[in-house]
């Protein structure tokens, strides 16, 4: 697999600059940052299995539970090989392990 690299223009809130800016102050683009992780099998039962198991471990290392936004679902059946991805929109804080890394500070600060 060749990893192949893309280079965004983004602004200080990490948008696109060329994003259609809002046109009302009471509208905002939430400085929420969630990261997909696939899971890509041709047997869907599968893929929801790993990623379960994927998250009761990840949950377990993080000692708290993983902030999912959302769960995606795609199908493609083009090609000689169709598949199904799943994906979970994790918490980019969580998958770094900040809650750790808090916990640690917090429990070397206590007496």
């Amino acid at each position: 697999m060749t990893e192949q690299r893309v280079v965004l223009n983004l602004d200080e809130a990490g948008v696109a600059v060329d994003l259609p800016r809002l046109d009302n102050a009471q509208d905002l683009v939430q400085d929420v940052a969630y990261r997909p992780v696939d899971f890509r099998d041709d047997d869907l039962p599968s893929a929801l299995e790993r990623s379960a198991a994927w998250l009761r471990k990840a949950e377990q290392w993080l000692g708290e539970p993983m902030d999912v936004m959302a769960i995606h679902l795609d199908y493609d059946d083009s090609g000689d090989a169709p598949y199904y991805e799943v994906k979970l929109l994790c918490n980019d804080e969580d998958l770094a392990g900040a809650p750790i890394a808090v916990r640690e500070r917090q429990r070397r600060a206590s007496p």
